[in-house]
């Protein structure tokens, strides 16, 4: 079996600026330099050959290149207990058409639809009931931008997960194609 997702991979000019903000929060599991990544659509796992179908399926999703910057960060939480902290980014409107057009894409392929609502986020770390406070970090950062850059690809990644987290590994690249 196959667990993959499609991301888009920030430059790295932008990992930079994100891994320098990774501390000061104790027990967090900070993300490293090879996870850092704009996930687009969690595809889960599927066998080897509807791997392949979806690799084929995502070479025909066309969409025009477009620019997002960092914008401010957040924290996600599930029945009250934190567990993500990320950066956002602006405009969210080109991320959001392309995680739809991806997710059609998927329906396509037999795969049930996200049925999450999609916001657009670099994860930073990984928190548990463990992790010290966060509400300095989330202040100290609020102000989080940077310049935009390009989005002129999105890419199928395979996750393997392991004792020290996930590991990525990118299967293929799809660039932007005029719609």
């Amino acid at each position: 079996m196959h667990r993959l997702f499609a991301a888009i991979r920030p430059p790295a000019d932008i990992r930079a600026k994100l891994l320098g903000l990774m501390s000061g929060v104790t027990h967090a599991r900070w993300q490293d330099n090879d996870q850092l990544h704009i996930t687009l659509r969690f595809i889960g796992e599927v066998d080897r050959n509807k791997a392949s179908d979806i690799a084929d399926l995502l070479s025909h999703i066309s969409f025009t290149p477009f620019e997002i910057a960092l914008s401010g960060v957040g924290c996600f939480e599930s029945k009250g207990h934190p567990h993500t902290l990320w950066a956002g980014l602006h405009p969210r409107t080109p991320l959001t058409h392309l995680h739809q057009k991806i997710d059609r894409g998927c329906l396509h392929a037999g795969l049930l639809p996200d049925d999450r609502s999609y916001r657009p986020h670099i994860t930073l770390a990984r928190l548990n009931r463990a992790t010290g406070p966060f509400d300095k970090f989330l202040v100290q950062h609020a102000g989080l931008a940077s310049p935009s850059f390009m989005v002129n690809d999105f890419m199928l990644f395979e996750s393997h997960l392991g004792q020290s987290g996930s590991t990525y590994h990118m299967i293929e690249r799809y660039p932007a194609q005029a719609c």
